[in-house]
């Protein structure tokens, strides 16, 4: 699993193989000037003749040496750094834009299937997690490989006995870290699963904090919270301890390398065999066997870091790997304008294939039509307007836009083709002005304020600090939910589409401005074919079909006054609406 991850994630790096070429050059460059130190101290100790008797001459150009081989492995080790940081970071961005690129191709039954916090904590957390492992692999894989490598030469040029006895024992951290690797990779998976969760559940409360002071579940919140929290921790703990074994278990073997050099190297000093050694070749000898095992002690102690990376990638994968909506064919229809004649034939649709919704639906509407869907809640009034707008598409039957298939239209031209107002207010963080040309970049403000004026939404954006370029905070929050929902009614109103769609679209205003909002809709209805989801029955009297639905079915359809008479279903809502009166 690991290693389909790591290729996955080496083909984001592969645009940036010249600065991959580059950290290797580096690397070696570095390593090697770095290694080339401990012959050159060698060599020093060896001018120390005895007490007080030195090699001044010598010395010198030695230690000039020396100090050049210091300075210049310093530059290389910060261009080494300068490379790994771009591959790193320009990685990372690749993998998040195609990461939210993704989620635009997604189905929505995706997106509404997820937690909006988790998926959050994916592009944000996750990637970031990627980041600095892949930054720490890439570093410590140059620099371990260059730096073995380079050792081994040196150590043999020195003693090959004590190089065998070096090459022999070492090997065991690369066992002990790989042992605890794979026993620690189900662990950091948990923790990041679990950390997801924990963001979605934060997200969930922030946007909700109204709802939980109003139910007073502070307290119950707050036990979720911990409950969650304390599971993060569980597997949190258990993820660091069984990584933490890994450094000082290879520091054990380490120190094993190092105690072996001495003990051999001193006997060879002493007595000449197997092969003789000054005691300066020791001093450069044990300087290294520790760089010789460093490698192993700096890939174990990121092994956190690279394993929590591989746990990141594998969910962000989850993401990518997930089957995209269908794409519009080549051939699609690219539709800017319609009639607006509407036909829907024998349409059948569930979210969930145990749980049947919408059998053998069928409506006509032609242009002009005011089609009003009303009915209890969960008869699949809102499952109607999904479907027309093709956020899910039908398991069988068709719907037609002016005679084609909505199959056959792009996704992009059919919704551009409705204006849409929903129950659920959506404002973004920015000024009034782009929250209403939204739909439309290029408007111009007269044809903004235009907008705004007919959807009674004026007067209030005056009274606001800088009017149209008051900033919004997120979600709108400094506006009542009247003064959001006339915002996007603005909105809907300054593209002019050629159909409707009024999901509950007055249901957070007044009384006394919902008249002047349905005589507003009333003049941008004209001429237009509409659908309007409404449970206030008063805002439907005058739609020329009313559409009642039932668990799926249409039970009943006719003008208001026609309905009435009937005495069914639909009179027996509006009654009880109106009972009082």
């Amino acid at each position: 699993m690991k290693m389909s991850v790591l290729k996955r994630l080496l083909k984001y790096a592969k645009p940036h193989a010249a600065f991959l070429m580059l950290a290797l050059v580096s690397a070696i460059i570095s390593v090697s000037l770095t290694l080339y130190g401990p012959i050159l101290v060698g060599r020093a100790i060896d001018n120390i003749i005895g007490p007080g008797d030195v090699d001044h001459r010598s010395m010198i150009p030695i230690l000039l040496t020396l100090a050049a081989t210091i300075v210049v492995s310093a530059a290389f080790q910060w261009l080494l750094s300068y490379c790994t940081n771009r591959v790193s970071y320009k990685t990372v961005r690749d993998l998040r834009i195609q990461t939210y690129e993704k989620l635009n191709t997604l189905p929505l039954k995706y997106i509404d299937g997820h937690p909006h916090g988790d998926l959050i904590s994916r592009i944000v957390n996750d990637v970031d997690q990627v980041s600095d492992g892949l930054l720490q692999g890439i570093t410590q894989l140059f620099t371990g490989v260059v730096t073995i490598l380079g050792t081994l030469i040196f150590m043999l040029t020195i003693n090959p006995v004590i190089t065998a006895v070096v090459v022999l024992i070492t090997p065991l951290s690369l066992f002990v870290a790989a042992f605890i690797a794979k026993l620690t990779h189900k662990q950091f998976v948990e923790q990041q699963a679990t950390q997801g969760e924990l963001s979605g559940y934060v997200e969930e409360l922030i946007g909700g904090q109204k709802v939980v002071k109003t139910f007073h579940y502070e307290e119950r919140a707050e036990r979720d919270f911990q409950e969650i929290n304390q599971r993060l921790y569980r597997c949190g703990v258990k993820a660091q301890f069984y990584s933490s074994l890994s450094n000082p278990s290879t520091r054990f073997v380490n120190g094993v390398v190092t105690a072996a050099v001495a003990t051999i190297g001193s006997v060879c000093a002493i007595t000449g065999w197997p092969s003789p050694i000054t005691i300066g070749q020791i001093s450069s000898f044990l300087s290294y066997a520790n760089q010789y095992t460093k490698p192993f002690n700096e890939v174990t102690g990121v092994l956190t870091q690279i394993q929590t990376a591989f746990a990141s990638a594998e969910r962000l994968f989850a993401v990518l790997d997930e089957e995209a909506e269908i794409p519009d064919a080549p051939d699609a229809l690219v539709m800017d304008h319609c009639e607006g004649n509407v036909d829907v034939q024998h349409l059948y649709f569930s979210y969930d294939p145990s749980r049947k919704l919408i059998e053998n639906m069928n409506i006509q509407a032609h242009k002009g039509d005011r089609i009003a869907i009303v009915g209890p809640t969960g008869c699949g009034k809102t499952t109607i307007i999904n479907l027309l707008m093709r956020f899910y598409d039908a398991n069988q039957g068709s719907i037609l836009v002016d005679g084609h298939n909505v199959r056959d239209i792009t996704r992009g031209s059919l919704r551009g083709l409705y204006g849409m107002v929903l129950q659920e207010s959506w404002l973004f963080s920015g000024t009034v002005r782009d929250n209403i040309a939204y739909g439309r970049e290029d408007a111009s403000m007269e044809e903004i304020i235009a907008a705004a004026k007919k959807a009674h939404a004026h007067s209030f954006i005056m009274r606001l600090p800088n009017g149209y370029e008051t900033i919004l905070s997120e979600d709108g929050g400094n506006l009542s939910q009247g003064q959001r929902q006339l915002l996007c009614i603005a909105r809907v109103m300054l593209v002019d589409p050629p159909m409707l769609i009024l999901d509950e679209a007055t249901s957070s205003i007044d009384t006394r401005t919902e008249l002047k909002i349905q005589q507003a809709f009333t003049l941008m209805m004209k001429g237009r074919t509409s659908f309007i989801v409404a449970h206030r029955l008063s805002t439907i009297k005058e739609a020329d079909l009313i559409l009642v639905m039932n668990q799926g079915s249409i039970i009943e359809q006719g003008t208001h006054d026609e309905l009435l008479q009937k005495g069914g279903f639909y009179a027996n809502l509006y009654n009880s609406q109106f009972a009082a009166s």
